[in-house]
């Protein structure tokens, strides 16, 4: 699997990037990560990764460490499992000495390491092979050393789990089971070492079909937990087995298996293979996995992992620079400017990491946590950890992450965020038909990897009376329309790259026919007549996002209904019979309702609503995602004036973690307002790693904080609407810029702007070029 899709990646960037440049890899070199000390933990990591496989990288007390995750590890419990973690020790020992350095090298996607103790040095390269699944440690120095590998798990035994240890499983804050972390199966093989976890058949799968009441329905519910077995297996060049340990790494006590050099050597090689599957054969895959492992480390190379990384960097960039600070961008100065270009790259490369995955990249730490005891002290649990959960996929917080790759032209690393939508049809399908009688698609808000609402968020304590169908709980109840952003971006994937979506429409009909027969079901319920004197439907009961609770017609989802149904029009995927249809939904959608605040008239998040329990605002959702309003579009100065007057809109306003607000202000022009929050958004994380934030609301690492980071940028530098495109729109004239962006249409733009002037401007294809409008704003 991973092998074809990276094929079709590296296929894809050469089609829509025909120019290569060896200048935009020679520019990465100033984004590199260099540290001339080594780390005091694993906080303190580097990240290496590559076809969905993550290391955490560092050296600590002489040893190297790499924490290993792999996408689409899930244990009974749905707690994305890490695969182990890796300690090399090397005798005698160069990384003692003198002289310490490791770096990132972005634009090959490596961590080199080199130290010197007295008249011994060593460099150690670490890379993933992304097309077999191999994790590469290479050792090279001027004297012979001997090698220690180990392999060190925590689950080397079965391990009770609860209070906020659960947080990282989909059990939460469950009070009546006793929740366990199987353990997994390591031993010696050959000579090396193989691990791995086999889930049993019953899992939080079935607590959560009989606690939602479709025990019948069962065997129609994909199930990804079952028969799930994931595995590797860790060897080296003239390696043999050596001894078992136990020890304890931030406050976790572990076992180690380790593999030694037979003779000391000049060169040595130390290779993780890791593997998942679902078989109904555990025997037959486990005895293969080390002759696998053999077999594809002789076919890797280190030229292929290479050249898919510059591959995937001369698809798209933002260089940013300033001379000088100065009033029109609040002081904002030549560092923190600098900040913003570097982490920009960073952040993508721990995107790129997870190309060719089989699971989207969480928001709440990609491939890339450690030990919770790094970010909140008082957990007491193993590196597994996540808040937020492992399996569990908050929609809210997934779309920042995804948003970002269409300008980024990265639309076939959406592929996994798209199939996990596609997958969980089936079951969002038979909540619709079983709960309310009904047709489409019901996708809730958080909601587990087989399609079900996570069981502490669906209600452990649920009185009879609730409804079957709703989320019990006063933050999601009612909060659906998040399935929508992502048929719209499956739409604008094919505008962008000519992706092909055939597979995705009906996931993109259900999601839309279910809000269409869902409220006039509700409406019926409720004894009213189905559209209102206005022959609209009545959206009641809505949530604005998880903030504006029990609302009716919330901003959020009329613009998400509007727009998707306006999209899916413009394409060629409909039968006349269905044309019909959506063009008969599409007038029943009310409009986007207004109010009155201060004296100005503002985009409201709903027309009434009976509590505010969050911090989000969804009113500008009609801004972005949808793109309703916007420069140059009617209304801008309405959505203007919520941005400026609106209360609640101002209360909530911040850079932090999933906040959108650089994303608002880009879009509505306000130049100094985008630049401040843009420059606080990228700023350098409280971690080694500057693109590691966190933990905001979620977890450390904070995709979606880099995620929002990411879109507001790109918006600042272009935006479309219908055939225009916009260049440098909401660009502050004294920040020079290089930039190569994707448009709609299968455009990529290259744009330098400097000391106040355009210097080049590429346009392709050419006939694009008509389109083009040079925006640079004036000074809000």
């Amino acid at each position: 699997m991973y092998k074809k899709s990276l094929l079709f990646y590296f296929i894809f960037s050469l089609a829509v990037v025909p120019m290569m440049s060896r200048a935009q890899l020679s520019a990465l070199d100033a984004y590199n990560i260099t540290w001339t000390t080594p780390s005091q933990n694993a906080a303190a990591s580097m990240p290496c990764g590559g076809g969905g496989i993550g290391a955490n990288v560092w050296v600590e007390n002489g040893s190297l460490y790499l924490y290993l995750q792999q996408s689409g590890w899930f244990d009974i419990n749905n707690t994305a499992l890490k695969a182990g973690r890796i300690k090399i020790d090397l005798t005698p020992n160069p990384l003692a000495g003198q002289l310490f350095v490791q770096s990132l090298v972005l634009k090959d996607g490596a961590i080199l390491i080199k130290g010197q103790n007295d008249k011994l040095s060593a460099s150690m390269r670490v890379w993933v092979d992304m097309y077999k699944a191999l994790v590469h440690i290479d050792i090279e120095s001027n004297q012979p050393v001997a090698v220690v590998a180990a392999y060190e798990s925590w689950r080397y035994k079965n391990r009770p789990l609860s209070g906020k240890a659960n947080n990282a499983n989909s059990w939460k804050w469950v009070k009546n089971v006793q929740v366990v972390a199987p353990k997994d199966s390591v031993y010696y093989h050959q000579n090396g070492v193989v691990f791995y976890h086999q889930n049993k058949d019953s899992s939080i799968f079935d607590f959560a079909v009989k606690q939602q009441h479709l025990e019948k329905e069962a065997s129609n519910i994909w199930n990804p937990l079952k028969k799930f077995i994931g595995g590797g297996y860790m060897f080296g060049t003239n390696m043999r087995p050596y001894q078992n340990y136990e020890g304890s790494y931030a406050g976790t006590d572990f076992k180690g298996w380790s593999i030694q050099s037979r003779t000391p050597s000049r060169s040595n090689k130390i290779v993780v293979y890791l593997k998942h599957d679902t078989t109904t054969n555990a025997k037959k895959w486990i005895t293969t996995l080390a002759k696998n492992a053999i077999s594809h480390n002789k076919m890797s190379t280190q030229k292929a992992a290479t050249n898919w990384w510059h591959s995937f960097w001369n698809r798209s960039y933002i260089h940013v620079a300033t001379e000088h600070a100065n009033s029109e961008t609040n002081n904002i100065n030549r560092d923190t400017v600098f900040a913003i270009s570097r982490n920009y790259q960073l952040f993508r490369y721990l995107l790129g990491c997870n190309a060719g995955g089989s699971y989207p990249t969480k928001f709440n730490g990609g491939l890339f946590t450690v030990d919770p005891v790094f970010t909140d002290s008082s957990i007491k649990a193993t590196p597994d950890h996540r808040n937020w959960g492992g399996g569990t996929f908050t929609a809210q917080n997934q779309r920042l992450v995804y948003w970002p790759m269409l300008k980024s032209g990265d639309v076939d690393i959406m592929t996994p965020q798209f199939n996990f939508y596609k997958n969980l049809l089936p079951a969002a399908e038979l909540r619709s038909q079983v709960y309310w009688h009904h047709g489409g698609a019901s996708f809730t808000e958080q909601m587990e990897n087989f399609g079900l609402p996570n069981p502490a968020e669906y209600g452990f304590k649920r009185p009879d009376s609730a409804d079957y169908g709703i989320e019990y709980n006063k933050w999601l109840e009612y909060e659906w329309d998040t399935a929508l952003e992502f048929c719209l971006m499956i739409l604008e994937a094919q505008t962008y790259s000519n992706y092909n979506i055939q597979t995705y429409i009906p996931l993109i009909k259900s999601c839309l026919q279910f809000f269409d027969e869902h409220y006039t079901y509700e409406a019926k319920k409720r004894g009213h007549p189905v559209l209102d004197e206005n022959g609209h439907l009545v959206i009641y009961p809505g949530s604005g996002a998880e903030t504006f609770k029990l609302a009716t017609n919330p901003s959020s989802t009329i613009a998400a209904l509007q727009t998707v149904i306006k999209k899916l029009l413009s394409t060629t995927f409909l039968t006349n019979k269905e044309r019909v249809y959506f063009q008969n939904f599409l007038q029943k959608i009310p409009p986007i309702p207004f109010r009155v605040v201060n004296g100005y008239t503002t985009i409201a998040p709903a027309q009434n609503w009976e509590r505010v329990n969050n911090t989000e605002s969804p009113q500008f959702y009609p801004v972005f995602p949808y793109g309703i309003f916007g420069i140059g579009k009617p209304g801008l100065d309405t959505a203007m004036h919520t941005y400026l007057y609106d209360t609640l809109a101002v209360k909530f306003r911040s850079h932090v973690g999933w906040k959108q607000d650089n994303i608002f202000a880009a879009r509505l022009g306000l130049t100094i307002e985008a630049a401040r929050l843009t420059s606080l958004k990228f700023a350098n994380s409280n971690q080694r790693f500057p693109a590691f934030w966190g933990p905001g609301f979620d977890w450390t690492p904070d995709h979606n904080h880099g995620g929002s980071a990411m879109i507001g940028l790109q918006e600042m530098l272009l935006q479309t609407d219908g055939n225009t495109i916009r260049l440098l729109p909401v660009w502050p004239k004294n920040w020079d810029v290089h930039y190569k962006l994707h448009a709609p249409q299968q455009t990529t733009i290259e744009l330098e702007y400097k000391a106040g002037k355009i210097v080049k401007l590429l346009v392709w294809p050419a006939a694009r070029k008509k389109d083009v409008v040079i925006a640079l704003s004036d000074t809000r």
